[in-house]
């Protein structure tokens, strides 16, 4: 089974780094409402731009999803 967006994302947390993508992942992981269990890029980015305060801009969600999709093939 394939893996969702953000059984992804928390492989790239690391709570002592200050990379924008490892704050977005260990922010996620404290987000319960965060969408965890799947695939949708529009259901995410919707979340994250309605809800993701922790989140400054939506090019490192962008980053990421494309780091994701090369995991994924």
């Amino acid at each position: 089974m394939r893996k969702s967006f953000y059984e992804y994302l928390m492989t790239e947390r690391n709570p002592n780094s200050h990379d924008e993508i490892a704050e977005f992942a260990n922010n996620a992981f404290f987000d319960q409402s965060f969408p965890k269990h799947t695939d949708n890029f529009a259901e995410i980015s919707k979340y994250l731009e309605e809800n993701a305060g922790y989140l400054p801009t939506m090019t490192i969600f962008d980053d990421v999803w494309q780091r994701y999709l090369a995991y994924l093939d």
